[in-house]
């Protein structure tokens, strides 16, 4: 299981998914509502490394955040 974690605005609570590559989690992800219009904006970190490659393979207990936008002064 791949433990899938919302950060920040997002405001849901994280869930754990089977999937075997950051493909997987993104398409996963694109079937739920309330998150599906942060995806374009949010950066993705696999285990605190941040990644934009979707073919990374992912094995079980690894740890998949979606970091949206932040603004700050």
């Amino acid at each position: 299981m791949i433990k899938v974690e919302f950060l920040g605005p997002i405001g849901e609570k994280s869930i754990e998914i089977e999937a075997t590559t950051l493909e997987d989690v993104a398409t996963y992800l694109q079937g739920l509502e309330s998150v599906k219009n942060w995806l374009d904006k949010c950066a993705v970190a696999v285990n605190d490394e941040m990644t934009n490659d979707l073919t990374k393979v992912l094995k079980s207990g690894d740890k998949v955040s979606i970091l949206p936008p932040v603004c700050g002064g």
